[in-house]
């Protein structure tokens, strides 16, 4: 099924109002499996509005007007619409009874002879009551093409939508499902051109890539009658995806980190640290503080860590994490030597599982030689202390820290995954 959207209102052109409901409606349809291929706007003007719904009819399955449906003479979607399939309004008996309640409930207002208008129906259609407001919507077949209309105040479309088209569009026999893929460690780039023949060679399942900071996630969608189908359909798919590797031979199945539209890397590294009973800290420079406040974001955070350490100047890195001045001095702030020393002596100094060390340059201007962008990140378990040495060029400086942070998580799932 084809559907269009057509959005009536003046105000929505002129920007006074943003038109949420499009997106709301695309969304919703989606999981029914039907597919929206256009979306129009059209001001409060017949003439214009019937060119638009004359070409929709003619290209689209569904149509689906939105607003101008109200008591006043520049509310005329469903007059217009009616002028069109040459057919009558009539009264809908209950939304009129709607309308005698309130104006007997609500003595302030008056009913005048244009309230009527909010009760019309297209002749032979099914009415789509409206709950939350006093403007009867309804749907319309004619010709082999469907004919919606809906209230504009999204408080009044979404329940109409949920509650009454919904179950008159859900016979349709196939519904949309997704999955979404989390990655991290490659670029959008290089991971499309990884996935090119499954990419240029997509029909159903579809493979949809979106590029965050520091990460890329994939969307594989689906038509299918059931969830059991569509997951039979997207797990084939995963397969094929992650036997795949990247340019330098790292299989993707390593770089894949979780799933789901809300789902974090900070959100995947505080489940293992919880599953595997481990505690974690951090001594930050660069980042200060940011990783240790993610953690600290997740309700129960105290059950994986306890405290940790911002330490900026070399002075405070002597001082609060006991590393001799001398040592740091020789090596310098920015150097796999001092994030592994920040790493381990906060590690010492908590007594948690895990310590990780955030040392860098976040810009813009260098520092020890070193350019904006320059990070060494150490970890720090009982039986291992380590490093990695990044540069990342072209960011801002919230970008460095956000993605250095991530780079962190990282280095933490990694370990939690080798126990």
């Amino acid at each position: 099924m084809k559907a269009e959207l057509i959005t009536v209102g003046t105000e929505i052109l002129t920007g006074q109002i943003t038109n949420t409901n499009a997106q709301f409606l695309s969304e919703e349809f989606a999981k029914l499996g039907i597919d929206v291929f256009f979306q129009t706007t059209v001001g409060d003007n017949e003439e214009r509005l019937l060119s638009v719904i004359d070409l929709a009819s003619q290209r689209s399955d569904l149509i689906v007007l939105c607003g101008g449906l109200g008591p006043t003479e520049d509310d005329l979607t469903k007059q217009t619409l009616a002028k069109y399939l040459k057919r009558d309004l009539v009264i809908n008996e209950e939304a009129n009874q709607r309308l005698n309640d309130y104006f007997a409930t609500h003595p302030q207002f008056v009913r005048t002879a244009n309230n009527d208008r909010q009760a019309q129906l297209i002749e032979g259609a099914t009415p789509l009551q409206n709950i939350t407001g006093l403007a009867v919507g309804g749907l319309v077949t004619v010709d082999g093409v469907t004919y919606v209309v809906l209230p504009g105040p999204p408080s009044e479309l979404k329940p109409m939508v949920l509650n009454e088209l919904v179950p008159l569009l859900s016979g349709h026999n196939e519904r949309l499902y997704s999955r979404v893929l989390r990655f991290f460690g490659i670029g959008e780039s290089q991971l499309v051109t990884v996935l090119s023949d499954l990419i240029d060679n997509q029909t159903d399942p579809t493979i949809a890539p979106y590029a965050k900071t520091g990460e890329v996630t994939l969307r594989l969608s689906t038509k299918a009658a059931d969830e059991a189908a569509a997951k039979v359909k997207l797990d084939q798919l995963e397969q094929a995806i992650l036997a795949k590797s990247t340019l330098d031979n790292v299989p993707l199945s390593e770089l894949l980190y979780g799933y789901g539209d809300d789902n974090s890397l900070a959100r995947v590294v505080f489940q293992l640290l919880k599953e595997h009973h481990k505690t974690i800290t951090a001594a930050e420079s660069l980042t200060a503080g940011l990783f240790q406040s993610t953690i600290a974001d997740f309700s129960g955070a105290s059950s994986v860590f306890n405290g940790g350490f911002v330490t900026y100047s070399m002075e405070e890195k002597s001082k609060l994490l006991h590393i001799p001045l001398e040592d740091l001095q020789e090596h310098g702030v920015v150097s796999h030597f001092t994030a592994e020393k920040m790493a381990e002596q906060s590690r010492l100094l908590t007594g948690a599982d895990i310590g990780i060390g955030l040392t860098g340059v976040a810009g813009p201007d260098s520092l020890e030689g070193h350019p904006a962008g320059t990070i060494f990140i150490g970890i720090s378990t009982k039986d291992d202390c380590r490093s990695i040495h990044l540069h990342i060029g072209g960011k801002s400086r919230s970008d460095v820290r956000h993605i250095a942070t991530l780079y962190a998580f990282n280095l933490v799932r990694q370990a939690l995954l080798d126990i």
